[in-house]
């Protein structure tokens, strides 16, 4: 259930008229903007951004880009681009992330995407920077955090719901004996969570909650060095994104992101951005149930300015 609130009938002329006259004179009034592009679909915002360089000769997201600032900027950035083509951004922002990649925001993607989703974003990646997801990866990180999100970059995960029950003990057995050697980075375990569907993985983490007590993330856990605890951070990423329902994990993100000293921005825009248009509604409803006050709430209080109107305005507040 989306949260965006939209017209059935528009007009991208008008539109690009208002988003022309918003941008001109001595201050933006971001404003109208907001009153525009945060009740448009990806359908209708495609058609503005074409009707506007049609009329104008000029790009309108660069338009956007040059009569923003900060966290606004990068929120309607974000939005006004294709589907595709923000996950295949936000790909790369996070592979480029120093001094090592922001594995959370790469994993999501391949993850949580069906294999057919994934393999279209994969394509606009190509499209846009001329290079693989995998070829970037495989430059911009090392050793077992490389292994492990190439693999779950590179993997077209089958995608039925067929399960084998002695596969998912077996293998629940080898991940839990290779846990008990202290073999984090065994390349079975690295194996069975990048290639298994998500419905057999699934079975082989609940044989292994039920025969061992306890979750596998709580038993990836090391107070090593900082190298393996990326990695283990990465592998448990992974099994939450792939053990939960997309949206049981990404409340747990803009949770997470609301609550840390500091805030996380990128990670409340990227699921606000991203899910508006999808399944923001349930996010919504599991974050009140979970934590007792509304995400609009929270959003308004740790959030401010235009940037926090526009989250509002996504998040289907129309106060």
């Amino acid at each position: 259930m989306a949260t965006l609130i939209f017209p059935q009938e528009f007009s991208p002329i008008n539109d690009a008229e208002a988003i022309r006259k918003a941008c001109k004179g001595f201050g933006t009034d971001e404003k109208a903007l907001i009153a525009i592009l945060g009740h448009r679909n990806a359908t209708q915002r495609k058609m503005i951004r074409k009707t506007y360089e049609e009329m104008y000769k000029e790009d309108l997201v660069k338009r956007l880009e040059s009569e923003l600032s900060g966290h606004f900027e990068k929120a309607v950035y974000r939005w006004m681009l294709d589907p595709e083509e923000r996950d295949a951004v936000l790909l790369h922002v996070a592979i480029k992330e120093k001094p090592i990649p922001d594995y959370t925001s790469i994993i999501e993607l391949s993850c949580i995407y069906s294999p057919q989703e994934l393999l279209v974003v994969k394509r606009a990646y190509q499209a846009r920077y001329k290079r693989s997801v995998e070829e970037d990866l495989a430059q911009h990180s090392i050793g077992e955090l490389r292994k492990l999100l190439v693999s779950v970059v590179g993997i077209y995960r089958y995608d039925g719901d067929e399960i084998d029950a002695r596969l998912a003990k077996s293998e629940a057995d080898i991940i839990c004996n290779a846990i008990k050697s202290k073999e984090f980075n065994h390349e079975e375990i690295v194996r069975i969570i990048t290639t298994r569907s998500k419905t057999q993985l699934r079975a082989t983490l609940n044989h292994y909650k039920d025969d061992h007590g306890s979750s596998l993330t709580k038993h990836l856990r090391d107070d090593g060095e900082k190298a393996a605890n990326a990695f283990l951070g990465a592998l448990r990423t992974t099994i939450r994104c792939i053990a939960n329902d997309p949206q049981t994990y990404y409340e747990k993100v803009i949770r997470r992101a609301l609550m840390k000293s500091g805030k996380d921005e990128d990670s409340v825009t990227r699921v606000i951005v991203s899910r508006a248009e999808n399944d923001l509604e349930v996010i919504k409803e599991l974050y009140y149930k979970r934590n007792s006050v509304s995400l609009d709430h929270a959003v308004s209080k740790n959030t401010s300015g235009d940037y926090k109107a526009f989250l509002l305005t996504l998040l289907g507040n129309q106060n």
